[in-house]
C-alpha cells in the first residue's frame, strides 16, 4: 500500500482530534453531574483511606520530611501533595512498587506499603488545603493551556487538569492537580515524559503531549501552572 494522501492524513488527524474532544468533554461533564446530584466531592477526593491514620503513617514513614506536613514541599524538585487526589497518589505508589515509575527514593519508600497504608497516606495529603501557587509574570503558555494546538494534535491542558489546574473529577486516578505545583518538578516531569523515562499515563498520552512540546513551551507551562 502507498502512503495515504495528504487529505486522508488530515482527515485522520482531525478524526483523532474529535475523539480527544469527546473523551475530554465526558471527563469534564462527570464532575458537573456529580455536583448536581449532591455528591460529596471532598469525600471523593479523599477516597477510602483514613486521614488520621495516614498522618501517623506519614510521620512514621517520614513522608513529611520531603513533602511537608501540610503537603507543601520546601524543595522545587519535590512535588506538593496538598489536596492532590488520593486515587492519583495511590496509583503513583502502585506504579513505584511495580517498577512502572522509577525514582531512587520513592521506590524504596513505597516498597513495603500495604494497600491500607497507601490509602491512608493518600487520604491524609488529599485532605489538606489544595495547593496554591504565587501568580507569576510568565503567562506565555496560558493560551496553550486553555486551548491546546490542534495543528499538533495537542489537547488543551484544561480539558483534563481543570480551569485553574485544580483538576476536573474529585476521585480522579488519572489526571492530577497541577495548579500550584512546584515549577522545577513540573518541568522535570515533562522532560521525563518526552524522553520516555516516565511512561505511566493511560495510553501514553503524556508522552505524546510532551514530545510535541518545545523546550521553551515546557518551561513556560511549568511557570504558568506553578502560579495557579
Amino acid at each position: 500500500m502507498g502512503r495515504p494522501s495528504i487529505g486522508t492524513r488530515k482527515n485522520y488527524r482531525h478524526g483523532r482530534w474529535q475523539t480527544w474532544f469527546w473523551v475530554l468533554a465526558f471527563v469534564a461533564s462527570t464532575q458537573t453531574v456529580a455536583a448536581e446530584e449532591g455528591v460529596d466531592l471532598n469525600s471523593q477526593r479523599i477516597g477510602r483511606g483514613n486521614p488520621g491514620i495516614g498522618k501517623q503513617q506519614s510521620d512514621a514513614g517520614r513522608c513529611q520530611e520531603c513533602h511537608g506536613s501540610d503537603g507543601m514541599s520546601n524543595d522545587e524538585r519535590i512535588p506538593n501533595h496538598a489536596g492532590q487526589y488520593a486515587g492519583y497518589l495511590i496509583k503513583q505508589l502502585d506504579n513505584f512498587q511495580a517498577g512502572e515509575r522509577k525514582h531512587p527514593t520513592m521506590t524504596i519508600m513505597a516498597e513495603d506499603l500495604t494497600e491500607a497504608d497507601k490509602a491512608d497516606i493518600a487520604a491524609y495529603f488529599a485532605s489538606q488545603k489544595v495547593m496554591e501557587g504565587e501568580p507569576g509574570s510568565d503567562t506565555s503558555a496560558k493560551n496553550l493551556f486553555l486551548n491546546g494546538d490542534s495543528a499538533r494534535d495537542l489537547p488543551a491542558c484544561v480539558s483534563c487538569h481543570g480551569e485553574n489546574g485544580k483538576g476536573r473529577v474529585a476521585d480522579n486516578v488519572t489526571y492530577p492537580v497541577l495548579g500550584g505545583q512546584r515549577r522545577v518538578y513540573l518541568r522535570s516531569q515533562l522532560v521525563s515524559w518526552k524522553l520516555g523515562e516516565r511512561a505511566n499515563s493511560p495510553g501514553g498520552v503524556m508522552n505524546k503531549v510532551a514530545k510535541a512540546l518545545t523546550d521553551d513551551e515546557m518551561t513556560a507551562l511549568a511557570n504558568y501552572l506553578a502560579g495557579l
